[in-house]
């Protein structure tokens, strides 16, 4: 069901979610938390409510999507109430602020708040250079990003994404991530539970993939940050990290996923190969990872430093 207000606000919308449980029987008392989304366009909001739809399965929450992209013109506020089926385990309130009601977006969400749980703040479209010091990034216990939402074919955004990941690496606070850092989830447990079969020391490691991708570079951050051997990048032309070369003093062993594949193959002169299972993760499964924690994340924070000193 979908509720929609014109010419409203924030403390109408949140009367109106009162009302609503109450007739149609919506409780929110199992919300474990408030999830706030910036997401910059209608289009990114319609996508951010996907996603979280989905990742409400695991994590029941009260979702605010901000669409950031305000039009101009008189100030103002229209929102919308999604429930039921609409809003997956969720209950969905959309906000498109007018004018200068988009300016003070800690305001316009605290009549919103689910009282006495956790606030998440999760960008769409649009990374912030400093998520800490964002108006809903101060509110915030876990500040979530996600670099390529905002990439397109154009080459201008590709490097704008390796400046966003450099940005991001410069002003960290604890409680910040990127959701390019889930992406890797499966390589860095692959990759450690080969490693923990070797006797011998690690020389160097060899990564293929999309050097334009912050996921190459948080990886190649994690490698140093735990390992201290050099990495060398590789482009793969495509969207995904396809090979892992680790290579050793007896010989190299190779990690490699086709693109489009589900599967990897890890190969080693002399050995079988062996297959695993490796699928490219989409965008509610890390996010999901991500909300499953609520610390500072200080294994990403390492990475991340040492990926932005190689950028």
């Amino acid at each position: 069901m979908i509720i929609r207000l014109e010419n409203t606000t924030s403390a109408a919308v949140a009367a109106r979610l009162v009302t609503v449980r109450e007739e149609g029987g919506v409780v929110a008392l199992g919300r474990v938390l408030t999830l706030i989304v910036l997401a910059h366009g209608t289009e990114k909001v319609e996508e951010a409510i996907e996603i979280t739809n989905a990742a409400s399965r695991e994590h029941p929450s009260r979702v605010i999507v901000v669409n950031t992209r305000a039009p101009a013109g008189r100030d103002g506020l229209d929102a919308e109430i999604r429930v039921g089926g609409d809003a997956g385990a969720s209950e969905v309130v959309v906000l498109h602020p007018r004018g200068a009601a988009a300016v003070d977006q800690d305001t316009l969400v605290t009549p919103l708040l689910l009282p006495d749980t956790p606030i998440v703040a999760f960008w769409v479209g649009r990374t912030p250079h400093k998520p800490a010091a964002e108006p809903v990034g101060r509110m915030a216990q876990r500040r979530i990003t996600d670099i390529i939402s905002g990439i397109t074919d154009d080459p201008a955004t590709s490097r704008e994404a390796r400046l966003s990941l450099a940005l991001l690496g410069a002003n960290y606070a604890p409680g910040d991530t990127d959701l390019s850092w889930a992406r890797i989830t499966l390589w860095r447990a692959l990759i450690a539970s080969v490693l923990d079969l070797e006797a011998t020391d690690l020389e160097s490691i060899d990564v293929e993939g999309a050097q334009d991708r912050p996921s190459m570079h948080l990886l190649a951050g994690w490698i140093r940050s735990r390992l201290g051997v050099p990495v060398r990048f590789h482009d793969s032309g495509g969207i995904h990290i396809t090979r892992v070369d680790l290579n050793l003093p007896d010989g190299t062993i190779r990690i490699a996923r086709p693109t489009d594949a589900t599967a990897a193959t890890i190969s080693r002169a002399g050995k079988p190969d062996q297959r695993t299972n490796l699928p490219p993760r989409t965008t509610t499964d890390c996010l999901m990872e991500e909300l499953r924690r609520l610390d500072a994340d200080e294994v990403y924070a390492e990475a991340l430093a040492r990926a932005v000193e190689e950028l």
